[in-house]
């Protein structure tokens, strides 16, 4: 009886809209690169939390809706530990303690099977400010459900009221100009349910 109770819910999900959550594993990621006047930097999250909805027609991805996702400032770290503590300084981490996204709305368009471009418009906050931004996220339907979605966005730090911080008495100075990666993989709750 549970094994036609699994198999008869597949369907619907693939015909409903469907809570998706991260996954955890080490696919997922989230990488901040930039560059200074002596070398380009990286740093990486590992405190990431996020959800949307994804709404499925005809076994097609059709939309996305109330997809939200958020960093905790003090995850990101890169190769040296007092550039760390720097960049949180520079980031009010301690007041505001994580960079959120929240989406407002939504293109999804099929490139090929299985495959989606989603523009998705939202508001990105860091360090209190907030900028609307229209992010390209490519997105597979993996065969096991699970959706990874990556992309890349470029920032400037001064667009967030952050000026870029210094290092060594000022001999390091890092760029306006950031790149956001990202490599997220989403499962749905319904699914996480079952297995668990």
């Amino acid at each position: 009886m549970a094994v036609i109770i699994v198999f008869s819910t597949i369907p619907q999900l693939v015909k409903a809209q469907v809570n998706y959550k991260l996954a955890a594993g080490p696919d997922v990621s989230i990488k901040v690169l930039g560059s200074s006047n002596i070398h380009d930097w990286t740093m990486a999250a590992t405190g990431i939390e996020s959800q949307g909805d994804f709404k499925f027609e005809g076994g097609q991805l059709r939309s996305l809706h109330s997809f939200n996702l958020s960093v905790e400032v003090k995850s990101l770290k890169s190769e040296h530990s007092s550039m760390d503590s720097r960049t949180y300084k520079a980031i009010n981490a301690d007041k505001y303690p994580s960079v959120s996204y929240k989406l407002s709305s939504a293109v999804v368009t099929l490139v090929q099977k299985n495959k989606y471009l989603i523009k998705a418009t939202g508001d990105l906050t860091i360090s209190g400010a907030t900028q609307t931004v229209v992010l390209n996220v490519t997105a597979v339907v993996n065969p096991d459900n699970t959706i990874t979605c990556t992309g890349s966005q470029k920032i400037q730090l001064t667009d967030y009221k952050i000026a870029p911080p210094t290092f060594m008495l000022g001999a390091m100075k890092v760029y306006n100009d950031l790149t956001i990666q990202y490599n997220l993989v989403y499962k749905s709750n319904q699914l996480l349910t079952k297995n668990n």
